[in-house]
């Protein structure tokens, strides 16, 4: 009998809708991810409705400047992707995926819901009339500012945890749910990019050939469906038991190695302190094998006056498991580090892809029908939905048979690969640029408002964006998630997310340092109001330079990383 119930319950801790052993026949798996890739496409159909054409709205109804225009843009996507570290404490600690999922996406609702009506109802929407442009008031700006990062918020207990969640579906000890979780992360990526296709191409026209309420509002709808779909699966999910905070953990092994500082190390990691089975004392946590000594595992050296056979503190004494969770935070950081300037490349379209696309010629022949620029980050979409599954069908089995490895190549020879192509972005991205340059210099086209040559030119920029996407995101989502403590795996992920934020982040840095060095001497500048007299492929060319460097540390530090090692399994 005791076999039996070995076979059919899982064996990673996670518990049913009941609290409850999960049964690996009634959850889990791909019977439960549709809902979860439901809720996924539907919540990023809300976002890229909204954010792909964002930086028009500041531009055009809030009558922002260029650069002001491109870094308020760039600013709100950097917050939506430090909230997930919220959102993931919350998740780990009290509340579990489930309902974190569960709130913040009531939240987001409430935000996505707000913002509609700031584009729609008099007296909140800016003023517009022919011939004179717009105008907002300041309590318009703040009440649409305000929407925006109510969204922001909500975002923050979705973007850690549902990728993490689906992930939980699959039973790690299980070799065969093992395998189709690798899987799993690349469908999770397809059904992101699914729902930015539709985003990009239909929602933004609505916003740019209709009206900007309803452009909003079919994503506010559009989040509503999504609550729906999550909570449609709630009887086939698996659901990791919440370990507690593990910013205290931390806390408690940097104290017990401070305490111990004078202590020495034993050279047999065994005589380490750690409980006797494979679960630690971390609730819903695997024991991690130890690492490379470092200070930190003084911490887990046992002295006379710890008296564990009474009863443990943790402030004095912490297992072997504590203290690689911290130390699997620490090794995670330099890889962390390098994603930054990725996410910076990635930034741009978004932002100044959108205006340079503004200036060049938009309409479809032979019609005179004008294409809003931003709907050219279709085209990395569509390159997503490409790659995704020629590198799951084809290049991992053909990788397999070369390397042995289960994923064809390691999660971190992948993310190299996908900062290598990201390079090539940029520097397409800024020949564009000097081609469209030299024809309005050649031909006087300052006042142009879009020069004759097709915004199709773009293209291969946001192609070669996308192609780098499924190397780059989708390793980091399954690197972050496997590298994880098994308690940490939502602050995990919100850790690779935050590299988006401060890519943002550091991108509207630099576009604000090279306005400022740009323009002094009254000079105009790189990126000036009109791009016909600016130098914007010298940006593009300062950002490829930067990702050279950035790929030449990532090759030095994934040299040193070692691989997390679990032991044992939960019940």
């Amino acid at each position: 009998m005791e076999l039996e119930n070995d076979d059919v319950y899982t064996k990673d801790g996670t518990v049913d809708h009941r609290g409850n052993p999960a049964n690996k026949k009634k959850t889990g798996t791909w019977k439960a991810c549709p809902f979860i890739l439901g809720n996924e496409f539907c919540e990023r159909l809300a976002y890229y409705g909204m954010s792909s054409n964002l930086v028009t709205y500041f531009n055009e109804r809030l009558n922002e400047h260029t650069s002001v225009a491109a870094n308020n843009t760039l600013n709100w996507s950097g917050t939506c992707y430090i909230t997930p570290l919220l959102g993931a404490f919350l998740a780990d600690s009290y509340l579990g995926r489930f309902w974190t999922i569960a709130v913040f996406s009531t939240i987001y609702a409430i935000g996505m819901t707000f913002l509609t009506l700031t584009a729609s109802v008099p007296g909140l929407k800016p003023t517009c009339r022919p011939n004179e442009g717009c105008h907002a008031t300041d309590a318009q700006k703040a009440a649409f500012f305000f929407a925006l990062y109510t969204i922001a918020l909500g975002t923050g207990g979705i973007k850690p945890c549902v990728s993490s969640y689906g992930a939980d579906q699959f039973d790690d000890t299980d070799e065969g749910e093992k395998k189709k979780k690798s899987s799993f992360f690349n469908w999770f990526y397809l059904s992101i990019n699914v729902g930015a296709l539709i985003a990009s191409s239909v929602l933004v026209w609505v916003q740019e050939s209709v009206s900007w309420g309803l452009g909003f509002g079919i994503p506010a709808v559009t989040m509503a469906i999504a609550i729906l779909s999550f909570f449609s699966g709630t009887r086939l999910y698996r659901n990791q038991k919440p370990g507690g905070s593990p910013l205290i953990r931390i806390a408690q092994v940097v104290m017990a190695a401070v305490r111990k500082r004078r202590v020495q190390v034993p050279a047999d990691k065994a005589l380490l302190y750690e409980v006797a089975d494979a679960e630690s004392v971390i609730k819903g946590s695997r024991g991690v094998v130890g690492t490379f000594v470092i200070f930190f595992d003084k911490a887990a050296v046992e002295i006379e006056t710890d008296n564990i056979k009474d009863s443990v503190n943790a402030w004095r004494l912490c297992t072997v498991t504590q203290v690689e969770e911290l130390k699997a935070i620490i090794r995670l950081l330099p890889i962390w580090a390098t994603g930054i300037m990725f996410a910076a490349v990635y930034s741009q379209m978004g932002s100044l892809f959108v205006l340079q696309g503004k200036k060049m010629d938009r309409r479809l022949a032979p019609s005179s029908f004008k294409i809003p620029s931003a709907t050219l980050s279709i085209f990395d979409t569509i390159s997503v939905i490409i790659w995704v599954p020629i590198y799951d069908r084809i290049i991992v089995p053909v990788a397999r048979k070369f390397t042995g490895h289960p994923n064809g190549i390691t999660q971190l020879q992948r993310m190299g690969i996908g900062l290598f192509i990201s390079i090539f972005s940029m520097l397409s991205a800024g020949l564009v640029e000097l081609v469209r340059l030299r024809i309005v210099r050649t031909h006087n086209y300052y006042e142009l408002d879009a020069v004759p040559m097709s915004v199709f030119w773009q293209i291969p920029q946001y192609f070669l964006i996308g192609c780098a996407e499924v190397f780059i995101f989708i390793g980091q989502l399954e690197f972050f998630y496997e590298q994880a403590p098994d308690a940490m795996r939502s602050l995990s992920s919100a850790l690779s997310l935050t590299t988006v934020a401060l890519g943002n982040y550091l991108s509207s840095l630099l576009v604000t340092i090279v306005t400022k060095v740009s323009t002094r001497h009254g000079k105009l500048g790189w990126i000036p109001d009109n791009l016909n007299y600016g130098h914007l492929h010298y940006f593009f060319w300062l950002l490829a330079i930067l990702s050279v460097i950035n790929l030449g540390a990532f090759l030095l530090i994934s040299k040193w990383y070692t691989y997390k090692r679990s032991v044992g399994t939960l019940r």
